[in-house]
């Protein structure tokens, strides 16, 4: 009868201070692995670390624009909000270094300039923590495109190019040709065009990744027609500003205004005695 041959195990039965086998190696790769592990933790390098930095730089609450006379203009710190979310395609309207974009012009035009219809601009990340970043798309190729609906991707890049340029279009088709060239209001619904392939800024609502900041709405480049040829409200986006009176977004004091907003008792004796949280774009605020 032969022999069988019994396998050895392929993870460790006995601990490093047990010296069986290679137990002096394999006490210097556990120190040296300690010590690597120690170190990164000094210096900020540990997974954990980079993740609580990239948040605490990345989420820093930044300031938008106060539009005085209605209307958008060259320089402005505006946010896109679409429905029930904001650009960053997750569900909490406020303001901050990752979901805050200037309007940056691309022809010269100066700074505090009027933006208007089917004007080419692009929009640029502010200053700080991963600043100076501009808001770019492309053709879709085998290769490159969104990465659950492979649609157009839209992505931030270092270098302002004709990939960087886009311009606003009235929402609307039937009105389109009669605000061609006027000023574009702040805080109202409108389109945002790609200049190179004529695509729209999309939010994909049934199409959900995991990031770093929770499970979030994927945004690509594609137009979403209905029957009457007109753009669906997934193609509807919203310049956001400041309220003039200081007092948060102009476009969720409308909502509260209109009677959106609802006030509740707060969610237990220990918390914010209540909230509000509103129909239309699902914001939840503590008082």
């Amino acid at each position: 009868m032969a022999n069988k041959m019994t396998s050895m195990p392929e993870f460790k039965t006995y601990r490093t201070s047990v010296k069986i086998g290679n137990w002096n190696e394999e006490q210097h790769l556990e120190e040296h692995l300690r010590n690597k592990y120690l170190r990164k933790r000094e210096n900020g390098e540990l997974t954990a670390q980079r993740v609580d930095f990239l948040k605490l730089n990345i989420l820093t609450p930044v300031k938008l624009s106060m539009s005085t006379d209605g209307a958008l203009h060259f320089g402005d710190v505006v946010m896109l909000v679409n429905g029930p979310c904001g650009v960053s395609a997750g569900r909490h309207i406020q303001p901050s270094a990752r979901t805050a974009f200037t309007i940056t012009s691309v022809d010269g035009t100066p700074v505090g300039s009027t933006l208007h219809y089917e004007q080419s601009f692009a929009l640029k990340t502010t200053d700080g923590f991963a600043g100076g970043l501009y808001l770019t798309s492309d053709v879709r190729t085998f290769r490159k495109s969104a990465l659950r609906s492979r649609l157009q991707e839209i992505n931030l890049d270092v270098n302002e190019n004709f990939l960087s340029w886009w311009k606003l279009v009235h929402f609307d088709p039937q009105e389109r040709l009669e605000h061609e060239g006027l000023p574009v209001p702040a805080n109202v619904n409108v389109v945002l065009l790609h200049c190179k392939t004529h695509q729209a800024v999309a939010i994909m609502e049934h199409l959900i990744l995991g990031t770093t900041y929770g499970n979030e709405y994927e945004v690509a480049a594609h137009t979403f027609l209905d029957a009457h040829k007109a753009e669906k409200s997934n193609n509807h986006w919203i310049m956001c500003t400041a309220d003039p009176t200081g007092d948060g977004l102009l476009l969720l004091n409308r909502l509260k205004s209109e009677g959106n907003c609802i006030s509740f008792p707060g969610d237990n004796s220990d918390g914010p005695t209540e909230y509000i949280t509103c129909s239309v774009c699902n914001y939840r605020e503590h008082r």
